[in-house]
């Protein structure tokens, strides 16, 4: 599918399925509104090629965008992932100290790096799979999204009251496993958000829901963590909360998944063409609710779906859908726009090939950053006093260890600094500069900020603080740098992250893999946040026992590098690379339909 480039080729823009018969379903919910919601978006529709051009040129809000009920859902469900992550995060060090208050802190960090290698692990081993199943007629992307939040949401909850490493490990892995929810939601966004003008806001939607929890996922477990020891006078005389101090934030973040869940199975339509039209148990049950808590008598309405005009929408945004009377006229079963499937072994294309290669670098530096991070705020300052290793001394610019020594509390306020950094910037310069740049041209420029910061980041730990040590590091000065580091890295994420999800996107050689190719795209992604973080949590490790505590950021800043070198060879593609027998045809057959709904409309 052709998200950045569908004005230039209109002719393989994937539109609204043709219909006719009652649209008694979320699916046709959807093809129906695209009718005309896609015209007045400037896509194929029942609007003349003079308004088309026309609207183009008005001026795109976050208010224009269309279904946005559907993408607030989805945004909804993404939004409890990442806070759940980070939530976790932020006291992770802490209990995997709990398990064994003997261990080491170097021996802390590897499991920390396991710990979060697990989950993604996992994520490798599953989510191609995933991908095929939502682009199967068997699966779908709704069943796949509802698997994904529920299965994370029983992980939560063991993760939560475990009580030894191992323990902790397996429901981190289940969560994995049963977890391929980002590629499939990336794949719903590029399907009921087609048009050119509207991309830069809607894949920056997750990037923006991603930096909101982590605003307030660390801050919600700072400071639900361990209740009893941080509230004594309130939870310390409880004993669930002395047997489990972290499971009380773990129930929270479960409380959120089920929600999404809930939200999802009651209010989000199913995209995949194939099989849209198919009745949802769902969706139906949100209608007979909503009809109970209205005081309508079903029987005077038929359960379809009318399209909304244009002036509708523009007058009524919250308006969707309405309930049609028995005169409405009937829609045909809607059919898959592409009548063939691309072969899974043609899917590599040379594009491709180079994308996916410079996504997985970008993820594995991205995702060992946020798992070394956290640890990097928790490991205690160095002590002058107490070297360690005993016959340690600093010798700058490059011999010096030790972290930032921050409690539970601080370390999510700590993180919560890159989401802050990070929304504000997506909301107010991330579309202006992407609009002036191009996706590819912004994506290079800002894939240099990651190697600076990664540079700066180990010098953080020798910093003058206002404490002397071993307390942990505070002070004015300590918080501007931490402060402006962060800047530089969230800068790159910023710009970086929806820019290779659209150019994943509109790689896609035919729009019948498109599920897929999202899919493999996150399956190299989960690769890479798992060897990243586990190889780094040893290598840190390693670092602090041998006095060399920058030397795994700047292997990151290495591989940053790289990432760099390799975004020469990306191009952006046009999601319809291969065209296969009947394409063309099924194409001509659907300008025909759209035409003729013109015709009608006019």
């Amino acid at each position: 599918m052709n998200i950045n480039r569908a004005n230039e080729h209109p002719e393989r823009q994937l539109g609204p399925l043709s219909t006719g018969r009652p649209a008694n379903s979320d699916g046709d919910r959807l093809a129906a509104l695209d009718e005309d919601e896609v015209a007045a978006e400037g896509g194929v529709g029942t609007r003349t090629p003079e308004v088309v051009q026309n609207e183009k040129e008005e001026e795109v809000t976050w208010r224009s965008l269309p279904h946005r009920k559907q993408l607030i859902i989805l945004t909804l469900a993404r939004l409890s992932e990442p806070l759940v992550q980070t939530s976790l995060q932020a006291y992770m060090f802490y209990q995997l100290k709990s398990f064994d208050e003997t261990l080491p802190d170097s021996t802390v960090a590897t499991q920390a790096g396991l710990l979060a290698s697990s989950f993604t692990g996992a994520q490798f081993l599953t989510a191609m799979m995933w991908g095929r199943i939502s682009d199967s007629d068997r699966g779908g992307r709704k069943l796949v999204l509802l698997i994904g939040l529920s299965g994370t949401a029983i992980s939560c909850l063991g993760f939560g009251f475990s009580k030894t490493f191992y323990q902790a490990i397996f429901f981190r892995t289940l969560g994995g496993l049963s977890n391929g929810n980002i590629g499939v939601m990336r794949t719903m966004v590029s399907e009921i958000v087609q048009e050119k003008k509207y991309q830069s806001r809607a894949f920056l939607l997750f990037p923006m829901t991603f930096n909101i929890g982590v605003i307030i996922g660390p801050i919600l477990g700072g400071l639900l963590a361990n209740p009893a020891g941080t509230y004594p006078k309130a939870f310390g005389h409880m004993n669930f909360f002395i047997h489990y101090p972290y499971a009380l934030p773990n129930i929270v973040s479960a409380f959120f998944l089920i929600c999404s869940t809930l939200g999802v199975f009651f209010g989000l339509a199913e995209t995949l063409g194939s099989i849209r039209h198919h009745e949802d148990l769902g969706m139906k049950c949100s209608r007979k609710i909503g009809e109970l808590f209205r005081g309508r008598q079903s029987q005077e309405f038929s359960h379809a779906y009318t399209a909304v005009s244009g002036d509708e929408i523009a007058t009524e945004t919250d308006l969707e859908m309405a309930p049609a009377t028995p005169t409405t006229p009937s829609r045909q079963k809607a059919i898959p726009r592409w009548r063939h499937k691309l072969p899974f072994r043609r899917i590599f294309t040379y594009n491709v090939i180079c994308t996916l290669v410079a996504h997985t670098l970008m993820a594995t530096h991205i995702g060992t950053f946020n798992s070394l991070w956290f640890v990097f705020l928790s490991t205690p300052v160095a002590d002058p006093a107490r070297p360690d290793p005993p016959d340690f001394h600093r010798r700058l610019p490059f011999i010096f260890t030790g972290g930032l020594g921050m409690p539970p509390r601080d370390v999510g306020f700590a993180m919560a600094i890159l989401g802050i950094i990070g929304i504000s910037m997506q909301l107010f310069i991330y579309p202006i500069i992407n609009t002036k740049l191009g996706t590819v041209k912004s994506w290079r420029i800002f894939l240099y900020c990651f190697p600076i910061a990664y540079i700066l980041v180990p010098y953080l730990s020798i910093v003058p603080s206002k404490s002397k040590p071993p307390a942990e590091k505070d002070g004015l000065f300590v918080w501007f740098c931490l402060c402006a580091v962060l800047f530089i890295q969230v800068t790159g994420r910023t710009f970086a992250l929806p820019a290779t999800t659209i150019l994943v996107n509109n790689a896609s050689p035919h729009p019948s893999v498109l599920g897929t190719m999202h899919g493999i795209g996150q399956s190299l992604s989960s690769a890479g946040r798992t060897f990243g973080p586990s190889v780094a949590g040893a290598l840190y490790g390693v670092g602090l026992r041998k006095g060399i505590v920058g030397a795994v950021f700047w292997g990151l800043g290495a591989i940053a590098i790289l990432n760099c070198i390799a975004s020469n060879w990306v191009r952006e593609g046009d999601g319809h690379e291969i065209v296969l027998e009947g394409d063309e045809e099924a194409e001509a057959e659907f300008q025909a339909a759209a035409a003729r709904r013109g015709g009608v409309s006019r």
